[in-house]
This record gives C-alpha cells, structure tokens and sequence, in this order.
C-alpha cells in the first residue's frame, strides 16, 4: 500500500490557504461579520474580538519597535484575554511567539531566551520577578506599555509554510526541544480534528483547564473557537475543582476540555454534588490514557460520555479521537481526517491488525524539526513521518490501543515487563485514585518495580492494601507484573500540563 502524502490528506478535508498566509487571520478574519460577539470570557471581563483585534494590533505595533519580522518573542502568561492579544499580535506583525510553561524555573527560563534568542518577554505581575536578569526587553500586560499605539496593525507579508510559533517539549530527558509551527498549522487541526470532532458552531462555547502553552490548550482555547467566530472561556490561576464547577455555571460553556487526572478530580470532589454541566453537550479528553472507571463515573454523575483523543505537540492537537456516537473504552480512537498513522514492527514492516507497533504520524500540521537540535530531528522527524516511539495496537474497526512507550520495556527479576500495563490495572482497583508505576535501580544494580499511589479519600495505606494491590495486579497480569514497592501519596504531583510528573516521583523517592 502506497503511505499517502502531506497534500492528498490535505485535500482529503478540504484544506485549501493562499500562498500568503498569516496564522493572526484566525483573529482578524472575525472582524467583518462578528466583530461585537463575545471572543473571551474572563473574570476581568468580556472581550469582543474587535476589541481582541484593537489590543492585538497595539501589541503588534509595539513589538515592531522591538524587534525584526521572523524575531522571537516569549510569551509567558497565564490563561488571560491579554495572552491570545500578544498571541495574534505578533504573529501579524511577523514575529515568532514562544509559549512557556509558567512552572517553569528561572534556569529553565533562561535557556529558553538563549535557545530562541528571544527580543523580548511578554508576562504579567506574578511572574516579573522571575525575569530580574533576563538582559531583554519585559512588557508586563498589567502595565500596557502598549496602550498609547494605534491599534490598526498591517499584516506583515508571510508564507503559510513560514514559522509561525514554538512551543517546547516537556524535556523529560535533557533539555526541553523547541517544536516550530508553521503558519497553516493551526488552521489546519481547526478543519481536520475540530470540524470532524468538535463540530464547533459560532454559538458554541468553550472552556479549556489546560492551559494555553500547552498545544491542546493553545488549539482549545484559541484555535478552535477563533475559526468559527466561538467564544472562550479562560480561567488564570490555579484550576480548583470549585472554581471550574463555577465557571460552567456561569458562563454555560458547551464544549469542555480536560485531562484523565482532572475528571478524576472533578468526578470525586464535594462540589461536584450540586455542579450543574447542562450546558455542556461535549467533554473532551486527552494527554493520558482515560480509566474505564473514571469515564463511567463521569457519566453516571453528569450524563456525558467524555470523548478521549491521543496528540502531541510535535503534531499540534489531536490525531486519533473516539467520537461522541463511536467510542470504545480504553481506546485513543480512531485516525483523525487528514492525517495517516502506521504501526511498524521491530523488523520494519506493516503491524497487523491485532498486531503490536509503533506508532508514525503524518499530517500538515506536523513540525518539521526541531530548533537546533538536528540529532534529535533526525530521530523524530523521518520521511514526513512524526516517529512518536508510542506502542499500539490496532483493532478490526480502525481503533488504536495504547499498550506502552517503545523505551520503557525493563527486565524484572529475569523477566521482560512495561511499567504501564501495572499502572493501568492498579488504576481499575477501586481503592486507588491514581498511580504511577516506573522501574528503580537498587544499590546493586538490580531493577525493581515501584508504584506510588494516591488513594481514594477514606482509605488508608497500610501493609494489608499494599498485599491487597500486589495480588491484584497479580490477578490481572501475569503473576511477575506486579509493583514490588508501593509509596502512598496524598497526591502524585503534576506538571504544568495535568500530567503526572514521572521525574518528581523519582525524587521523591
């Protein structure tokens, strides 16, 4: 069979921009017919996009004083109206913004400037003292050194193939690599996986609790309802289950995005007794693997079925999704239009259905390497292929089943095991919240499993559930996959993006 290429997935949806393209349209292209309709939702206020589009255009304008078409610009702020504005303003000018993560530290912080070579940041009050040394210009959004300019901002002249915007991997080993976006990508989840999936109407409504530097975030919050002419709800802080529960109640989202572990925070928290999700006619779901247990508890206490996706930053959003009427428990879905997956073998073939491989993706909106990093392109970036080192297999009906990362296979007392298929039978177990479960070196240089495990409220851990959970791990596996050493957590900890930071548990011990 003959791999499909960029442009026949292209025209497979559709998908058809000038030449000369500029990712901020996605914002301006509003203005001729919704420009008064609300664009964000905030605590600070409501944003129509003209007035979106006129602190865009200021921002623009001044970043044009700052620096040169094709210059980076950080941008390191929290879910608020003034992040999509710097977003959209710089890429009209012909700059290139830099969305960090806000937990990142300040060591981190100055690699990123160095590695983009970065003009300048833009951040708001709680993070300035975090950029005291930074040796480039800050703009604080709270201060507008803006407000004075005018806010009409002529489209600098780009390429939809040109770069457009960064964002870094989670650098779980090494340093964090800077993914580069072109201009046509966002467009491009917005007609592939938003229109097949979402289905997004100009009156709908959306909330992301995954922030904005996070690809799935970025395509949430601004990406997708900007296409449409939707409107966006944006929560800054920290994301409590009160706090979500409250901003559905009063801005009556339609469209509800989030992760695995904050449906289980969600589905298990008081508030969620008296939450009212009416509004709501789709939840979505990725960036980890979605419990059977947690999705029928979702379900059972608001009547939605959360629809479960599988993406990554290297491809900017979702490329394999369940759909609201098709879904299968436990499964990442099914191939998103516009884009192709393959399972190879260890011997470089076609896996069979049934059969076990690792996962390549193909689609325009895959980056195309990484910034200076050429070893690790290579490595990734493969024939137009986006190698994710994911292990899956594929069923009869086209759906793809998560079973493990290609590298994370270690040898246990003599026998081969992935860490991943214990997490996921401790997870079913009806005591545990959520676990985590990675191979340990002991002083002799032996592997050994460890689980840490946070618990369902009112449960205790002691040395009788530690044999409890062995022996079901035990029962679900085969008799040598089970966690030779339990930690009990209050909480596992996170990273910026929901998931659970594996590095963190290693330190903690």
């Amino acid at each position: 069979m003959t791999d499909p290429d960029i442009s026949s997935l292209a025209a497979a949806i559709g998908f058809d921009l000038p030449e000369n393209y500029n990712a901020a349209r996605l914002l301006w292209d509003n203005l001729e017919t919704r420009a008064e309709k609300p664009a964000i939702f905030h605590d600070s206020g409501t944003w129509t996009y003209r007035t979106l589009a006129e602190e865009a255009g200021r921002i623009g304008n001044y970043l044009r004083q700052l620096a040169s078409p094709g210059d980076r610009i950080v941008m390191f702020l929290d879910d608020e109206p003034a992040y999509p504005a710097a977003i959209m303003g710089a890429l009209r000018a012909g700059l290139v913004p830099m969305l960090i993560n806000t937990l990142s530290p300040p060591e981190l912080i100055a690699f990123f400037i160095e590695d983009g070579d970065a003009k300048a940041v833009i951040t708001s009050d709680p993070f300035m003292p975090l950029f005291a040394s930074a040796g480039v210009a800050i703009l604080n959004v709270a201060e507008r050194p803006w407000a004075d300019i005018a806010p009409d901002l002529a489209e600098h002249p780009t390429r939809r193939g040109d770069m457009a915007f960064w964002m870094y991997s989670s650098g779980s080993t090494g340093r964090p690599k800077g993914i580069v976006h072109k201009h046509e990508d966002a467009a491009y989840t917005a007609e592939s996986y938003a229109r097949s999936v979402l289905d997004l109407k100009a009156d709908d409504i959306c909330f992301s609790v995954p922030k904005i530097f996070f690809a799935y975030g970025f395509g949430n919050s601004i990406t997708f309802p900007f296409a449409v002419g939707a409107a966006s709800v944006l929560l800054s802080g920290r994301p409590t289950a009160e706090r979500i529960f409250e901003q559905i109640a009063r801005h009556r989202p339609t469209v509800f995005f989030g992760l695995p572990t904050l449906y289980t925070a969600l589905a298990h928290d008081p508030a969620a007794d008296a939450a009212d999700l009416s509004s709501v006619r789709l939840c979505i779901s990725a960036a980890e693997i979605l419990s059977t247990e947690i999705a029928e508890a979702w379900s059972d206490r608001f009547g939605h079925r959360i629809v479960e996706g599988l993406g990554s930053t290297e491809v900017l959003h979702i490329y394999l999704s369940n759909q609201a009427d098709m879904q299968k428990s436990g499964s990442a879905g099914q191939v998103v239009p516009g884009y192709a997956i393959r399972l190879r073998t260890p011997e470089d073939r076609e896996a069979e259905t049934g059969e076990e491989g690792i996962m390549q993706v193909r689609g325009l909106s895959a980056a195309q390497y990484y910034w200076n990093r050429p070893e690790k392109t290579a490595e990734t970036m493969r024939d137009g292929w986006i190698h994710t080192g994911d292990r899956f297999v594929r069923d009869d009906e086209g759906f793809y089943f998560f079973k493990g990362r290609a590298d994370d296979l270690v040898k246990v007392s003599g026998q081969w095991v992935y860490p991943m298929e214990i997490e996921l039978a401790l997870n079913e177990h009806p005591k545990v919240f959520e676990s985590c479960v990675q191979a340990i070196e002991l002083p002799d240089q032996r592997l050994t499993l460890r689980a840490w495990i946070a618990l369902r409220d009112g449960v205790a851990g002691d040395a009788a559930l530690t044999s409890e959970l062995q022996a079901h791990a035990k029962t679900q596996l085969l008799p040598h996959k089970y966690p030779r050493e339990i930690v009990y957590l209050d909480q596992l900890p996170k990273t910026g993006t929901g998931k659970i930071d594996r590095q963190a548990m290693r330190d903690i011990g």
